[in-house]
């Protein structure tokens, strides 16, 4: 049965990400003919992208069950999306702004997070990365620059 739900989530969120790719190439089509993409159609198919991959990264944690701290930076940087994606077709200029400074304020605090380690997160291999056996200096791992 979870086995069943995991592909199914990974295959959801692989779907939303292909979809989130051809609205973001529509808009980078758009960007080279205007007629393409006229009016706020432009932003509307860029807020759409943040959008989709924003819940095609929660839908991907979910099949991976991180641990609750990694749950919340999961959340903290889907919310980044969102906001920017506001930013993106909010009619208030004023609120646009404020959406946009909240997206900044949380993409920068997620790459503080990372930089300092938290949460301490296991090997994700779904990633193709690459550790080392952090007792070896030649390795690669934490103690390779000390």
């Amino acid at each position: 049965m979870y086995n069943r739900l995991d592909r199914a989530h990974r295959a959801l969120s692989v779907i939303l990400g292909s979809l989130t790719l051809l609205a973001a190439g529509i808009v980078l089509l758009g960007d080279g003919w205007s007629r393409l993409l006229p009016g706020k159609t432009h932003d509307i198919f860029a807020a759409i992208s943040l959008v989709l991959i924003a819940v095609a990264y929660l839908i991907y944690q979910s099949a991976h069950r991180p641990p609750w701290r990694e749950w919340i930076k999961a959340i903290m940087l889907a919310f980044a999306f969102f906001f920017w994606a506001a930013n993106q077709v909010w009619p208030n200029p004023h609120q646009a702004v404020v959406f946009n400074d909240l997206a900044i304020a949380l993409f920068v605090l997620d790459v503080f997070l990372v930089m300092v380690g938290w949460p301490p997160s296991s090997i994700d291999e779904s990633f193709g990365e690459a550790h080392g056996d952090s007792s070896d200096p030649g390795s690669g791992g934490p103690d390779a620059f000390a």
